[in-house]
């Protein structure tokens, strides 16, 4: 504790120019005007006012009239984050541009150094121009903090999100600052290195040791302090300007097998999993929270037998019950939990998801909901509907990363952003 004050006392210097200083304030969208209409004019919605997931009405708008005229390959690349094999830019750059993709997702296997990430989320961005877009792409990553870092040796490595919740138990201000701090600086220089997304944070509520999969990705084993944490963490990802992903609803942290490799099933009734595990969930879409990730777990009480990123009850459970209205995307579904499911991606769109996460074989997904669409397996409401999800979440993005731009000495503010977060956490 003796680093902590110093270093937060840094933190607090560096305040007057991080994006948003308030806390407690999701820094999504611009307020709406307080100026009360006549009583007898006519009820109009104004294009400036926030939704509850980021962009403006006028933003979300302007996203389904634009995908009101999409081919459905179009469509079919607009709800698809792609996978690519090596480290050559050209390869996801060819794919965003010829398969209309919504983006990609960049992991370990696919970074070299800074310079070709660099390179990278350039190439990517000046694909999906040439495609036509006027807005930017997903280029997303896991960069999670701790073990889950697909940029070590180019980003700053944070500690694991376990020490959300633990600086959050020594002292709640403290660690709320130092949480939604980490997440601010964290986005900035993701955005700095051309990145859009993070694939961040993780809401699961963890049982411990039993646990295999989440464990210290996890911000606590107690509902309330891991809610805590994900309000903070999305917030502070909000500030940035970056679009951050809560997951892996409805929570992953009670099962006992891994979801890479089988399909692990959850045996909790509704009551049980809305007293432990929905909670930090309910916190992110409150705080503002522009996308959630469904998990590939087989939810007895829920829908018995299918993998959740592809029941549509529990993309009810989500829109219904939690009144998310943001983009809901899949883990990713190359993973061994889906083995054995038949077109995985079609059935994910039709039941709900806005993004379908690196199926795969892009190129092949990308021919089969191109092919559902068309024929109306999947209608091309539902494809609209995700579609212009996934562009408004983009037009906020864009807009918001423009009126915050990210300081020279992020790498600098970011590492004292890790510091005081483990500061606080032990």
């Amino acid at each position: 504790m003796r680093r902590l004050g110093a270093v937060l006392a840094t933190l607090v210097l560096a305040a007057c120019t991080t994006p948003s200083a308030t806390d407690e304030q999701p820094a999504t969208s611009p307020t709406p005007s307080t100026t009360s209409a006549p009583s007898e004019a006519p009820t109009t919605t104004d294009p400036e006012s926030p939704t509850s997931w980021g962009p403006t009405t006028g933003e979300v708008e302007e996203a389904r009239d634009l995908v009101s005229r999409w081919t459905p390959e179009q469509l079919a690349g607009g709800v698809i984050v792609g996978r690519f094999h090596g480290t050559d830019p050209s390869v996801p750059a060819d794919m965003v541009r010829d398969l209309h993709l919504a983006g990609v997702s960049v992991t370990g296997a696919n970074v070299a150094d800074e310079a070709q990430v660099r390179s990278m989320t350039a190439g990517l961005s000046a694909a999906a121009a040439e495609d036509g877009r006027t807005f930017p792409p997903v280029i997303g990553v896991d960069q999670e903090g701790g073990y889950v870092s697909h940029l070590r040796g180019v980003a700053t490595e944070f500690p694991h999100f376990q020490s959300a919740g633990l600086a959050l138990q020594q002292d709640r201000a403290v660690g709320r600052r130092a949480t939604r701090e980490a997440a601010v600086w964290t986005g900035l220089e993701l955005r700095e290195l051309g990145f859009t997304w993070v694939f961040a944070p993780v809401a699961d509520v963890t049982i411990g040791a039993a646990d295999p999969t989440i464990g210290a990705r996890s911000p606590s084993l107690d509902p309330g302090v891991a809610a805590d944490a994900i309000d903070a963490a999305v917030r502070g990802y909000d500030a940035a300007g970056i679009v951050s992903t809560t997951k892996h609803f409805p929570g992953h942290g009670t099962a006992t097998s891994d979801s890479h490799d089988t399909l692990p099933v959850v045996d909790a009734t509704l009551d049980q999993l809305r007293e432990h595990d929905l909670p930090p969930f309910e916190a992110a879409v409150t705080a503002g929270a522009p996308a959630v990730m469904l998990s590939h777990l087989d939810l007895t009480s829920i829908a018995p037998g299918v993998p959740a990123s592809i029941a549509p009850e529990v993309y009810d459970l989500l829109r219904d019950d939690l009144g998310f209205e943001g983009v809901a995307i899949t883990d990713s579904l190359g993973m061994g939990a889906l083995g054995g499911q038949r077109m995985p991606a079609v059935r994910a769109l039709a039941a709900g998801a806005d993004l379908l996460l690196m199926p795969v074989d892009t190129h092949e997904t990308h021919r089969l909901v191109s092919r559902a669409i068309s024929s109306g397996e999947v209608s091309r409401d539902r494809a609209e509907e995700a579609a212009a999800r996934v562009v408004a979440a983009q037009l906020w993005q864009q807009r918001v990363a423009e009126d915050r731009p990210v300081p020279d000495d992020v790498a600098a503010r970011a590492q004292v952003a890790a510091d005081a977060l483990e500061s606080a956490a032990y």
